[in-house]
């Protein structure tokens, strides 16, 4: 026989047994449809953890030093080896990739927030660049400009829960405060794309004032880290190595600086997060398995009910190979039309919802020809057995079959 017969054949026996066919192949939409959900979950759950992470500053480069100084033992020269603000403007002379760079100065100091209250704040000068660098969002007012830098001027910007609990109100804009018994202007207020949950160097009470200010409440230009933003993020690393290479080149070999970057940690967080797919995937593949013993159930009472014609067939010249391969097909016909529905109803979901809502929630063309893959599969494992027990019938027995 052809194997266009055996398909006819195997079509035959479907439009006789349309109820049964339908109820088995349930188990398949059903694991067919998670399948695609599943991925689909995953696939949106990646998207917003690399958005996060990306939101916080991809194209950042944050140089500190770490160790080490420039004098000898002999001589008890115990200095630091600091970055300072020349090692900036090299950098940005010499790496072209770098689009924009601010140094950051730290310090504390004890702010009253009225009713005796009185809070240990920290403090940071940094550059007018320092907001596009750290991806800032202004909830209020303005960031101090090269102006108010050359000037040294006495305003800053403040985190928002600083700015409610000292004024009582978000826009903060021209309120005074005392930093070191000297009056700053608010120009505005500040927070972080996301949150970080403390993992920068930005708390939850911080306020930024310009560079050029910060420099005489600290009383050197040694800079302790010094963050630059590339232009694109694809030069990130190679960046990060030429920006080392330029300090480097202005300091003492014993000295040593750090570049962190947040390239590793997006590589990181995407490949846990294909992980957690995969490990959902094989999860929602137990309603596959489910789905495929249903179909070998079936399948074994389809044989066991067709046995006289197995009989006839085997008869009339019927081999072995085209006995099994019939009742394979049909298996296989009855778990891949259940998983073309399954998969039509996996992706008519995520496609609704771009279709109604803004989220653009991400479809994979790839989950669906896995979940039509997986289909055939389970259809040839669990119709193997069925259509073995076919083929081995022993056409006497069989015709004899009452």
């Amino acid at each position: 026989m052809v194997l266009s017969e055996i398909v006819s054949l195997a079509i035959d026996s479907f439009r006789t047994n349309k109820v049964r066919v339908m109820l088995t192949s349930l188990g398949m939409v059903i694991g067919s449809a998670s399948l695609i959900m599943v991925f689909t979950i995953g696939l949106t759950g990646k998207q917003y953890i690399l958005r996060l992470i990306q939101a916080i500053g991809t194209n950042m480069v944050a140089v500190e030093y770490s160790g080490g100084g420039p004098g000898s033992s002999a001589q008890h020269d115990l200095r630091n080896d600091y970055l300072t603000r020349e090692d900036e403007t090299a950098v940005l002379e010499q790496v072209p990739s770098v689009a924009y760079s601010s140094p950051m100065l730290q310090m504390h100091d004890r702010i009253g927030f009225g009713n005796g209250v009185v809070k240990d704040i920290l403090v940071l000068g940094v550059s007018p660049q320092y907001r596009p660098v750290r991806n800032l969002i202004l909830i209020a007012g303005r960031f101090f400009d090269e102006e108010d830098d050359a000037s040294h001027a006495k305003v800053a910007v403040v985190t928002e829960p600083f700015a409610r609990q000292k004024f009582g109100t978000i826009n903060a804009v021209d309120r005074t405060f005392e930093i070191k018994g000297i009056p700053f202007t608010v120009i505005g207020t500040f927070k972080e794309a996301v949150d970080t949950l403390g993992q920068t160097e930005v708390a939850d009470q911080t306020i930024l004032i310009p560079y050029s200010v910060a420099r005489y409440f600290t009383g050197t230009n040694d800079i302790k880290k010094i963050f630059f933003s590339i232009r694109d993020t694809g030069d990130v690393e190679l960046a990060s190595k030429e920006i080392l290479k330029v300090i480097h080149s202005r300091h003492q070999p014993s000295s040593v600086y750090d570049a962190q970057t947040l390239t590793e940690l997006l590589s990181t967080a995407a490949e846990i997060a294909n992980a957690l797919t995969l490990v959902l995937l094989l999860v929602s593949s137990v309603t596959l398995a489910v789905g495929g013993i249903g179909i070998m159930n079936i399948m074994l009472a389809n044989v066991r009910s067709r046995i006289r014609e197995i009989g006839i067939r085997k008869a009339l010249g019927a081999t072995y190979r085209e006995i099994k391969l019939q009742f394979l097909i049909e298996a296989v016909f009855i778990s891949l039309s259940g998983g073309v529905i399954g998969t039509i109803l996996g992706l008519a979901v995520p496609y609704s919802v771009r279709l109604f809502t803004s989220y653009r929630i991400p479809i994979s063309g790839l989950s669906a020809i896995i979940a039509l893959a997986a289909a055939t599969i389970v259809g040839v494992v669990f119709g193997t057995l069925p259509a073995t027990r076919a083929a081995q019938l022993d056409p006497v027995e069989s015709l004899k079959y009452e």
